[in-house]
């Protein structure tokens, strides 16, 4: 199909994008408030929307200020686009190159938090979208781009969705990776709670699903720390007061392509420093990513092997809490691994609390959802590779009928929840002419 992308939609686009970006759209309250989750994604749900009026949809937004969504069409069946606004912390600043909240272009290159998970995917998906309607397609289905404002949380949005809204006939989620998602992992966050300290305070890493990329210590140990480091091969930057380990920040669901630093400093304070949650990490975890050391092999032939991470580690007088991220295959026994981790915490002095669990999704690739999107990409492209499954959460859960599509492409660099993320405005431009052909076979009368 010949793309009816213009210059003008890629210019636009490019504008929206910029708005989006400039929002700290980071959760700051715990969605007991109004605006549930802070101003920041307030105001950025509010922008979402205006562009979608500026675009000729009619809006609403949920007066407790969890979810809006914006509607076009006609029909009695509904195509929704499940979207997110809200994005991660900006982590260390002093990492980036700019800064994380003002949009940036630098060699066709739009540098900002968000950028690629997942603001840049939900101007492509809502570009591609007015692109239809610009060329004069009829729609004989309805479609609903719905905005969420706490996916890197608790989904309390999409909760809130589904108890008052209509559900999607069918859909996708521009949050995942080309050419689709067919499965995806089950997500598992818990807490590890144990005693407090008098010789120690830490607090360390920005999320659970983010792998830390810098971890610190300041203690009377720093000697005995920074010589255990030393013998491990851990590299690690030291002032007169503070040993600082680095790692290397990505996503939670590839823990293996990251490096995590508090599970590094744990090794190298463990042995001076005493304490439950440390012996724990240093013993149970140390560089592993798969939790081999607590489960053994946890691996399926759909999906893969589990991937484990620890996000959070917070020591203060009172207590202790390590923050986990697991993503299960698809054909795991999550009443199983929960069994086993509370027994081999408990033997530390630690108890097991969950936080936050998703099932796993898995959609068979025969589906006509399934074949329609890759038709499209496959003639967008000519790419032929097969739909994977993917150890990424994404909103694709909270309704049938929706699978993850897009707008990473195989051979681009992931930068989510990484320092100088950035969102490459051609494959922008690329995935906004894949979407519009997608919304034309999903929404549209040939």
């Amino acid at each position: 199909m010949k793309s009816i992308i213009t210059k003008v939609h890629q210019e636009a686009s490019t504008e929206a994008l910029a708005r989006l970006i400039n929002h700290e759209s980071v959760a700051t309250s715990d969605g007991t408030t109004n605006p549930p989750f802070g101003q920041g994604i307030a105001l950025c749900l509010k922008e979402a929307l205006q562009i979608c009026k500026e675009l000729g949809m009619t809006t609403y937004e949920d007066p407790a200020g969890f979810y809006g969504f914006a509607d076009y069409g006609v029909g009695a069946e509904l195509v929704a686009v499940v979207c997110h606004l809200d994005v991660v912390p900006a982590g260390d600043v002093t990492l980036w190159k700019t800064d994380p909240f003002v949009a940036t272009i630098k060699e066709g290159v739009m540098y900002g938090r968000g950028s690629q998970d997942d603001k840049g995917p939900t101007i492509a998906s809502l570009f591609g979208f007015k692109a239809v309607v610009d060329a004069g397609y009829q729609f004989n289905k309805r479609i609903r781009f719905i905005f969420s404002t706490d996916e890197e949380t608790l989904w309390r949005c999409m909760a809130a969705y589904n108890k008052k809204e209509e559900q999607a006939t069918m859909g996708f989620v521009p949050d995942g990776s080309f050419p689709l998602v067919f499965a995806e992992k089950g997500l598992l966050q818990v807490e590890l709670i144990g005693p407090g300290s008098s010789d120690i305070q830490l607090q360390a890493g920005d999320a659970l699903n983010v792998v830390p990329a810098k971890a610190c210590y300041h203690g009377s140990e720093l000697t005995a720390v920074m010589k255990k480091l030393t013998q491990l091969g851990i590299e690690f930057d030291l002032t007169e007061t503070e040993v600082t380990v680095k790692g290397q920040a990505v996503h939670a669901s590839v823990a293996q392509l990251g490096e995590n630093a508090i599970n590094l400093l744990a090794m190298g304070l463990a042995p001076a420093v005493p304490h439950p949650a440390l012996t724990f990490l240093a013993e149970q975890i140390g560089k592993q990513t798969n939790g081999a050391t607590l489960f053994g092999e946890i691996s399926d032939d759909v999906s893969g092997e589990l991937t484990f991470n620890v996000g959070l580690l917070n020591v203060s007088d009172e207590s202790s809490t390590i923050g986990i991220d697991m993503r299960l295959p698809v054909k795991s026994d999550k009443e199983a691994l929960m069994k086993q981790l509370a027994k081999v915490a408990e033997s530390y002095g630690l108890t097991l609390k969950e936080f936050d669990y998703v099932p796993a999704i898995y959609v068979p690739k025969e589906s006509p959802l399934i074949q329609t999107l890759l038709k499209v990409y496959r003639e967008k492209t000519g790419d032929l590779t097969e739909p994977m499954t993917s150890g990424g959460a994404t909103l694709a859960r909270t309704m049938d009928n929706l699978v993850a599509f897009g707008a990473h492409f195989p051979e681009s660099k992931s930068l989510a929840h990484q320092a100088n993320e950035g969102q490459v405005l051609s494959e922008m431009y690329q995935a906004m002419d894949i979407y519009a052909s997608a919304i034309i076979e999903l929404a549209c009368e040939k």
